[in-house]
């Protein structure tokens, strides 16, 4: 009789969860059970698992054999327990060690030929591992790079079992045949969903973007674009078709700073789970962006699937932007399924299968049109949308969802004058970047000590009571509560975007004109004080 386990980690969500893989060989008929909770592709990898072992030369054992995954009560998925299941079973056997393997985490897929095949998740697999105090991980030599980004832990990457069984036993490693140049990598369609494309969710490189200055004119949308970034607020633009909403959205994430190293590694973690992560690329160091069709479901917004539920593109746009154009197109329960994660910075989504916990803390920018032909707002246009079907399809972005967007801007049409160029080029995306960065350093340095890093994230009761704005700055926004014209959501609101554009401006705390800044945003409402821009005073 022959024992031995090892390690590897079942996903759930974004999360990870470190599973025992237990082999136990008795006598008996020959027989290969996998016990666990397994789904259909993890129970196939029985068959992986023996045509694997006889092909990298190893014999397999003709006699009863169990492998146990325990938790037995966790829901385990996937083809990533390969590895560590041909391990144990090796070790049980005594083919190799069983000392060798107790504390090592073995994540990857075997093909029949034995070679070690990439799967998705490697980084928040390892980071599980890592956090439950292995220090030893094994993956194939494809994700290397990816699980190497958590710190303290020892990476062995293998492209084949046969390499495996030589570094457990002391033996020289044998060389296997790397992809030819030019050739595509087939071990590589392990880490892509089919149809889901490398690119979405990824913003360009710093350079390689849109750039602000090809948007002409829009003053007033690209000052609360600027906003919108130093402070993380949410954004609503409408106006007619072609006044440059879309390509106002589409700059947003270059004026966002880089990630941090810690935003890296949940963004990266994310879209390694979810399939779209570059091969090559393990570290997302810019914020993402995920504009999907209006077309979109409920489930794809927020996540699902079958089985175990997959990211969503709120996810997809975790610490990155998520733009949403032509929303009123959107359906109704997709738009109200955003209010939660607005709120909370994450999405919870329950199904039969479990019960999973996503990042979703994004900015969120909706483009929208006046009414269904886009021409309401202009004279002289030939609107002829009834007013009633205007106000059905305005009601389209409801009223809780629309009380979680700090700016609301319209977008007026382009001039000949701004189109041709005659009022000057607006500024370029380097120069906002540059105040958006410094604007987060202000805030940054006023929240040290304390859970939240922008605007966006303070408490209304801390507004309320230690960071005060000017005396009497708040006078216009009090009159707008008691006549219904704002929520306390609202105020909460309109000092957040107070702060923002004070810290835009260098101030200490917001005064009576960034809190009037504030309101017009909000409300539209002029106050007197025109909405300035870095360039056009």
């Amino acid at each position: 009789m022959g024992f031995a386990r090892t390690c590897s980690v079942a996903l759930v969500g974004v999360e990870g969860v470190v599973v025992e893989v237990q082999a136990d060989l008795e006598p008996g008929v020959a027989a290969f059970t996998l016990v666990g909770l397994p789904d259909k592709s993890l129970s196939e990898s029985r068959d992986r698992v023996r045509a694997a072992v006889v092909n990298s030369g190893a014999e397999w054992p003709q006699k009863k054999l169990t492998v146990g995954l325990s938790p037995a009560s966790v829901p385990k998925s996937g083809s990533g327990f390969d590895l560590a299941v041909a391990a144990a079973v090796l070790a049980a056997a005594e083919h190799v060690d069983p000392r060798s393997i107790a504390d090592l985490v073995l994540i990857g897929e075997l093909g029949l030929d034995g070679r070690a095949r990439p799967v998705r998740g490697i980084l928040p697999a390892v980071l599980a591992a890592a956090d439950a105090g292995y220090h030893q991980v094994v993956v194939p030599e494809q994700t290397a790079g990816e699980a190497s980004l958590v710190p303290g832990v020892s990476v062995l990457g293998i492209r084949s079992l046969r390499q495996l069984i030589a570094v457990l036993n002391g033996e020289p490693v044998p060389d296997e045949e790397p992809t030819e140049q030019g050739r595509p990598d087939a071990m590589l369609a392990g880490l892509l969903i089919p149809g889901a494309g490398t690119g979405t969710g990824l913003a360009p490189d710093p350079g390689e973007g849109p750039d602000l200055a090809d948007v002409a004119g829009q003053h007033t949308a690209r000052r609360a674009l600027e906003i919108a970034a130093a402070g993380g607020h949410h954004l609503l633009l409408t106006g007619p078709p072609g006044a440059g909403k879309t390509m106002l959205a589409e700059r947003l994430p270059g004026i966002l700073p880089p990630l941090t190293r810690q935003e890296s590694l949940e963004v990266t973690a994310v879209h390694s789970v979810a399939g779209i992560l570059p091969p090559g690329e393990p570290l997302v160091r810019r914020a993402p962006y995920c504009a999907p069709h209006h077309s979109a479901t409920m489930q794809s917004l927020v996540g699902g699937g079958n089985g175990i539920p997959r990211p969503g593109a709120v996810s997809l746009a975790h610490r990155g932007v998520l733009f949403m154009d032509e929303a009123p197109e959107f359906s109704t329960k997709a738009l109200d399924a955003l209010r939660q994660p607005l709120e909370s910075g994450h999405v919870v989504i329950a199904r039969a299968a479990g019960v999973v916990r996503l990042p979703a803390r994004f900015l969120l920018a909706l483009a929208a049109n006046p009414c269904p032909c886009g021409r309401h707002t202009l004279h002289g246009a030939g609107c002829e949308c009834p007013p009633s079907v205007v106000r059905r399809y305005q009601a389209r972005l409801s009223g809780p969802l629309l009380d979680r967007v700090d700016l609301r801007v319209e977008a007026e049409p382009v001039t000949r004058a701004d189109l041709l160029g005659h009022g000057g080029r607006g500024e370029p995306t380097t120069a906002v970047a540059d105040r958006v960065r410094e604007a987060r350093a202000r805030a940054t340095a006023r929240l040290t000590g304390t859970p939240w890093t922008l605007n966006s994230e303070i408490p209304g009761h801390e507004l309320r009571t230690r960071h005060l704005a000017a005396p009497g700055a708040l006078a216009h926004a009090e009159r707008h509560i008691e006549r219904g014209l704002l929520t306390a959501r609202g105020l909460d609101r309109v000092l957040r975007v107070a702060w923002t554009i004070a810290d835009l401006a260098g101030h200490d705390r917001p005064d009576h004109d960034d809190i009037a800044h504030a309101l017009q945003l909000r409300t539209g409402i002029t106050r007197g004080v025109p909405l300035t821009t870095g360039d056009r005073p």
